[in-house]
């Protein structure tokens, strides 16, 4: 799941990350891959079938911009707590309402990019749009530790 804000430079990773692995590879059918964009709470349906999840965004960790950060189980809505754009107001509150209605992920990762460029631009900085790749490598990892594999187009 990448979220994020597209129009808004770095904040928009998420959303970019997962487009490029929709385009990019040949995923298992027990895949789903969402582009939440900025729905926030609205993504609850997503979870209704997830067993794990790995949520893609960025993430303020006062580092240098392009500087990656992964956190899984409760470490997830914790570090998102801290608000750095209005949809990650909703990504906690998702997470705890999933939680309530016993829809919770066995397993949750977070993938999260320090943002350089927070204003509004449909281009990400070069040290952002530098850790897609890796990202994408990352989440193909994940999913191998699940036991599913992607393959490039």
């Amino acid at each position: 799941m990448g979220v994020g804000n597209i129009l808004m430079a770095d904040e928009g990773v998420g959303v970019r990350v997962v487009q490029r692995l929709k385009k990019e590879y040949i995923l298992p059918p027990e895949v789903n891959v969402v582009d939440g964009g900025t729905l926030g709470m609205d993504l609850l349906y997503y979870l209704t079938e997830a067993r794990n999840l790995v949520i893609i965004d960025a993430v303020e960790m006062a580092g240098e911009p392009g500087q990656t950060l992964r956190l899984e189980g409760d470490d997830v809505p914790a570090r998102l707590s801290l608000k750095m754009s209005p949809h990650q107001m909703g990504i906690p509150d998702m997470l705890f309402a999933a939680k309530l209605r016993d829809l919770y992920p066995e397993q949750v990762v977070l993938l999260g990019v320090q943002p350089g460029v927070l204003e509004p631009s449909l281009d990400m900085s070069p040290p952002v749009a530098a850790q897609v790749e890796g990202l994408i490598n990352q989440i193909g990892r994940e999913l191998k530790q699940w036991g599913l594999i992607i393959h490039k187009r």
